[in-house]
């Protein structure tokens, strides 16, 4: 073993602490700090360069360990002893070590008992299977191993299998579900079946690995003696669960609800985990145990919460780093291919995926999955988290794997997680076809169908103007509506403790004293939805959170709403109504409006922004709703939305359409040049032109000679800058809502121009007149944009906006408003 460093022996005579000798500030301080600081830097470094493969941190670490190694950077033997000098080696160690039982401990803490307990009948089958497939396997694989591997002087394999065997099998069934809930939110499929399936089955899993670590890992090390430690290990578990638990859990609401803790006091915290550390140390299992039990019996809510959000960073950054790279540092590829039966060696890390792929396989006969979503599901399980990297180091440090089986375990784990998120990216790639017959618009829906809503929300004020809304598009046992109300929540520092506490609905949430900020939030919506829910017979609402970076939570949104098949998705408008009346920004206003624009850039439905001016306070027995329409699909969309809820009984809708000439019905060829979207052939104004007036005269022969309370004005505007002075008009009619086209496919200059006063584009022309302060009125306002013809590029609209400052001529009003 050649390129394989020694193991070294240290003489070391520690005197008051674990420092190797007595100059601590001159030497050992110094090099620990730079050994601890070159190690996160590097992992950073290749973190940074497989974040387009959608990996988390945990490769990047250990891929940091393998970079210094003699075949590589390691055969520049000054730079690898200025790094890591043999007399440090002692010092990073018991820091890396000390990183592992804190990773541990945060293991513990984002872990949820009640969600696992309560976990549905598939996802625990999912785990089961993919627990007991790879027992059954394991041994027979490392067998082929052993097999199959040629023996030299130099690649020994081990002589005692015994406990080889039972490392190799534990390796094998356990899942990272860090690891895996990183990698779903990465590929946008947190929230679809598969990755709720996935992930709530790497949860079960997680838990049985912390199991079955406890109980077989005492046999690996203490032999004839492990069934003491496993008995006293469950012994000291039960203590913490039924006596120590409760105890803390009174003792720390208390504190949470009176918001009392600091940095101090949460020393105690680093307390308790070095001692349950200890004494399961000293019981014979291991320490990482004592941390995760101590995180375990820990209340989650808002003290789990606090701890994570003040540790998370020198914890998973700063200390596991340190643990991790080692992983690196003892694994040398190489040795699988320095040997004659090289080839059968690399099958056997093939074969290595097998296990989990037929769990799932056979799964799927029972739950009639199909067979690319049982793949996948089983791709996802073999992901390999720190449970799996920790089992490999203990067996190196204990010479239970000798390097050549450590080689050949460690590059399957490794593969494993590297491979899935490419491959479920292939697998699962949002497809660019789209089927014109199927739109997804309300124009589209059939008068007997089930309308589906996608409303996003950020808070419950926003789920009550929501409701409010929707309760106005009139849901009747012909054409009831499903809404699936959405709580966008930013991911931030460990996400895979904020999934975990997300992952259940708020309904089962024990009490709220010790709620999170999210998670009392979510209730609050939910209540809202169920009771709404409750006062409308044809109406459906399901209540759930998307959990994911701002920047790319449109994604999600995107897939959701593909997945239920919704016509339509509702936001919120980036400002709210203060007590004034008046419309004000807030500091999540900026990130809040550039989630409707990224939405309404590639929505696979249509897409609604709402600006609430207090619309539940209007009785929907005496609502007024003025539709104005000029022309182009969002405003065919927007007067399909209006027609609907026309027919809601005590609602009372005038339709104003704007007709254009002259100078005002000039087209811009720029626009039409750049039509984009599956239905861009038909941009052309004149057909455009020819398809509004069916629609609208459909509409007139239909709905305004039946019902008396529908009603039809026209306006001719024969110079674009008349239409505000048009608007001002329709708002001295007065109405409660005004429904209006976002306008995207006008091609029209005059809209153009306009552009340049809009502060909020994603309202359009219209909107944004309606929705401004300076226009006055005290109506809710709906922005329609129909699905198909291509969202909007906003970006492209900031830089091509042009200055153009005609003068007013008149306007002719034909007909008289009545309502």
């Amino acid at each position: 073993m050649g390129d394989i460093l020694p193991p070294a022996c240290i003489e070391v005579s520690p005197i008051g602490s674990f420092w190797p000798t007595e100059k601590i500030l001159n030497s050992e301080l110094p090099r620990l700090v730079f050994q601890i600081s070159f190690t996160v830097l590097l992992s950073e470094l290749f973190f940074l360069v497989l974040k387009p493969l959608n990996q988390s941190r945990l490769l990047p670490q250990i891929i940091s360990g393998f970079v210094l190694t003699r075949p590589l950077l390691g055969r520049y033997s000054r730079l690898f002893e200025l790094a890591f000098p043999v007399e440090g080696v002692l010092n990073i160690e018991v820091v890396a070590h000390f990183g592992l039982i804190y990773y541990a401990f945060l293991n513990g803490l984002e872990m949820n008992l009640d969600t696992i307990l309560k976990v549905r009948k598939k996802a625990a089958s999912i785990a089961i299977a993919g627990i007991i497939f790879p027992m059954v396997m394991a041994p027979g694989l490392y067998a082929i191993h052993r097999k199959f591997y040629v023996s030299s002087d130099g690649n020994r394999l081990e002589e005692s299998t015994k406990n080889a065997y039972l490392l190799w099998t534990l390796v094998l069934t356990v899942t990272g579900f860090p690891v895996l809930a990183h990698t779903l939110s990465e590929l946008k499929l947190l929230y679809t079946g598969l990755g709720k399936s996935a992930l709530t089955a790497a949860m079960v899993s997680d838990t049985f690995g912390w199991v079955l670590f406890t109980l077989c890992f005492p046999f690996a090390i203490n032999g004839e003696r492990a069934i003491y430690s496993v008995l006293s290990t469950i012994f000291f578990i039960a203590i913490c669960i039924f006596v120590l638990r409760p105890i803390i859990v009174r003792f720390i609401d208390r504190r949470t609800e009176k918001d009392e803790w600091d940095y101090d006091q949460l020393l105690f915290v680093v307390m308790g985990v070095l001692a349950c550390s200890y004494i399961t140390d000293l019981l014979g299992t291991h320490a990482i145990v004592g941390a995760f039990v101590f995180g375990l019996i820990l209340p989650h809510g808002k003290f789990s919460d606090l701890v994570m959000s003040i540790s998370d960073d020198f914890g998973n950054g700063i200390m596991a780093p340190c643990f991790f790279s080692g992983t690196g540092m003892r694994f040398f590829p190489k040795l699988i291919f320095n040997q004659a039966h090289w080839p059968l060696t690399l099958l056997v890390v093939f074969l290595l995926f097998i296990p989990k792929i037929l769990s799932t396989l056979f799964t799927s006969f029972f739950y009639g999955m199909r067979v690319r979503e049982a793949l996948a599901l089983g791709l996802l399980q073999n992901t390999k988290g720190a449970m799996a990297f920790i089992m490999l180091n203990i067996a190196w440090d204990r010479m239970i794997f000798f390097a050549p089986t450590f080689a050949v375990v460690t590059s399957a784990v490794l593969l494993m997680t590297l491979v899935v998120s490419p491959v479920i990216n292939a697998m699962y790639k949002p497809r660019k076809r789209f089927d014109q017959i199927k739109l997804k618009t309300i124009q589209k829906l059939r008068d007997d169908a089930e309308l589906r809503i996608l409303t996003c929300v950020h808070n419950a004020r926003h789920a009550t103007g929501m409701m409010s809304i929707i309760e106005s598009f009139n849901a009747t046992r012909l054409s009831p509506i499903h809404v699936f109300a959405l709580y966008l929540v930013e991911l931030t520092g460990r996400g895979a403790a904020l999934v975990a506490a997300h992952i259940e609905k708020p309904s089962n949430y024990q009490g709220d004293q010790n709620l999170t900020r999210t998670q009392a939030e979510l209730e609050s919506i939910s209540n809202v939805c169920e009771a709404f829910e409750q006062q409308h017979d044809a109406v459906r609402v399901e209540t759930s959170n998307v959990v994911s970076t701002y920047e790319t939570i449109h994604e999600d949104i995107y897939n959701l709403a593909k997945e239920n098949g919704t016509s339509l998705i509702l936001l919120p408008f980036h400002k709210h109504l203060n007590t004034e009346g008046v419309l004000e920004t807030t500091s999540y206003s900026v990130v809040y409006k550039d989630i409707n624009q990224n939405v309404m850039q590639g929505a696979p439905c249509s897409v609604g922004i709402f600006v609430d001016r207090d619309l539940g306070s209007v009785s929907k027995m005496n609502m007024r709703i003025i539709m104005i329409f000029v022309g182009g699909p969002d405003d065919r969309e927007a007067l399909a939305v209006a027609w609907r809820m026309a027919a809601h009984t005590g609602i009372r809708l005038l339709v104003v359409r704007i007709l254009l000439f002259d100078d005002a019905a000039e087209i811009d060829t720029m626009i039409q040049d750049d039509a984009t979207g599956i239905l861009s052939s038909v941009m052309d104004s004149d057909t455009q032109k020819e398809i509004d007036d069916e629609y609208i005269n459909s509409f007139r022969l239909t709905a305004v000679n039946n019902y008396d309370s529908i009603s039809y004005s026209e306006v001719d505007v024969h110079r674009g800058e008349d239409i505000p002075t048009v608007l001002n008009e329709i708002e001295k009619i007065g109405c409660d809502l005004y429904i209006v086209g976002q306008g995207n496919c006008r091609n029209l200059r005059v809209f153009s121009n306009l552009l340049e006063w809009c502060d909020c584009l994603e309202l359009g022309v219209l909107g944004d007149i309606v929705a401004s302060d300076n226009f006055g009125s005290r109506s809710s306002l709906l922005v329609v944009q129909q699905y198909g013809y291509g969202g909007m590029n906003f970006a492209k609209l900031q830089s091509n906006k042009a200055a153009n400052k005609d003068g007013f001529q008149h306007i002719v009003v034909r007909t008289e408003y009545q309502f």
